[in-house]
This record gives C-alpha cells, structure tokens and sequence, in this order.
C-alpha cells in the first residue's frame, strides 16, 4: 500500500482536504463592511501512525482596509488599537498571500487536493477570509469556497461543550483565559483541540473504518 493510499495519509483521512486552522480577530461581525485586525493559521500533519499534530503557524497583525468601519465595542472585546505602530501590522494581501503560500505547499507535500478551513465556529472565521482575499484580488485562494470543519459542532458532539475554554477544559487541555481573544493563541487552542477530537475517534476505533467482508462496507452484521 503507498503511503498516500494509506489510512494514516492525511489525504485519505478526510478525502483530500488539507485541514488548516485559523483564527481572526475582526472589528465587527460583517466581513464585507469591518475591518480584519489579527489572524492565524496552523497547518496540521499525521505521523506515520496516523495521528494528527500541529504543523507550521503564520501570524499576522492586519492593517485595516481603507473604508473599513471599526467598532468601538469590538475593538474593547480584543483589546486591539488598530493604531499601535508596534503591532507591526501588514495588508490583508500580505498576510493572506503568506498564508495561501504555506497552505499550497502543504497540499502538494501531502497529496492534498483542496484546503478545508477549521475553526472554533468556523463560519465567521471562514467569512471572513473569503472577504479579505476577493478585496486583495487574490484569485489562488487554496480553501473550499464553502466547506469547513467547524470545532464547535465537533466539541458539541464528543464533549458535550460548544464554548472553547470549555471544550477545550472538557478535553483536559489548559485554557488560558488572559490570552483568549489573541487570534495565535486561539488558533493553537483550537489547532489542539481539533487534533484531540480526531485523535480520540481513532483511539475509541472510529478510524480507520473496518474493512469491507462480502460485500458489506462497513463490515458490520447485515440487518
């Protein structure tokens, strides 16, 4: 069996998404109109066992786009002033572009046809990255245009919390509520907690899935 047919490929684990984990911080909810402040992204790989691990972070402060509308109560939930001079801040097409690099090679590395966002209620987080690479006309944007793995839903299932301190306490991780709202140290709670989900489906013997015996797929008793 060649290693990308293998079920410890990360190709094979989830039909060749390439899982990346992201986190932005933003100044208000719509991502067409409100600025994105902060963002992170972890790309993630399977030892030879099959087991999910953190691979690369990038990190980047994000200038906001010109007309952007800035809200007072966002902007006091981050604690971000988007005018610091050592936030060392750089374009949505800089980071973006960074970002889009480093999720390209780790396809091709691992096989990989498309890349999956995942974050801790992903559909924001996926908004609005959609929205800053259509303004930085980016048009190599490596991520599905609507598919995510959102680690809300999945920490709702197998722990029974949706909030990540909470998940992510409930998984047994520590969870640092100081540094919440900081789209890095988000983005690796929510990198470790994804990985322990996936992880712990393999240990209870989710994955992978039995072989197929006469013509059952699943291998289990006919009904």
């Amino acid at each position: 069996m060649s290693e990308t047919s293998s079920p410890n490929a990360l190709n094979q684990r989830f039909r060749g998404f390439f899982p990346v984990v992201i986190d932005v911080e933003t100044a208000g909810f719509n991502a067409d109109t409100d600025a994105l402040l902060e963002i992170a992204a972890i790309s993630l790989k399977m030892d030879d066992d099959g087991w999910l691990q953190p691979d690369q972070t990038l990190h980047f402060n994000v200038t906001p786009f010109e007309g952007a509308i800035l809200h007072p109560e966002a902007l006091a939930f981050t604690g971000i002033n988007p005018a610091d001079p050592e936030r060392n801040a750089v374009s949505e097409h800089d980071a973006l572009h960074a970002i889009f690099k480093m999720v390209r090679k780790g396809m091709k590395d691992s096989d990989c046809a498309r890349a999956v966002i995942v974050a801790h209620n992903a559909n924001f987080d996926h908004s609005f990255v959609m929205a800053a690479a259509q303004r930085s006309h980016l048009k190599r944007n490596p991520f599905h245009p609507f598919a995510t793995f959102d680690t809300a839903a999945l920490s709702g299932l197998v722990l029974g919390q949706t909030v990540l301190a909470k998940a992510c306490k409930a998984a047994g991780m520590e969870f640092d509520s100081h540094q919440a709202h900081s789209a890095l140290y988000d983005t690796q709670q929510t990198a470790t907690l994804f990985c322990e989900l996936v992880n712990r489906w393999k240990r209870l013997g989710g994955w992978p899935l039995p072989v197929a015996t006469d013509g059952n797929e699943t291998g289990a008793e006919p009904v």
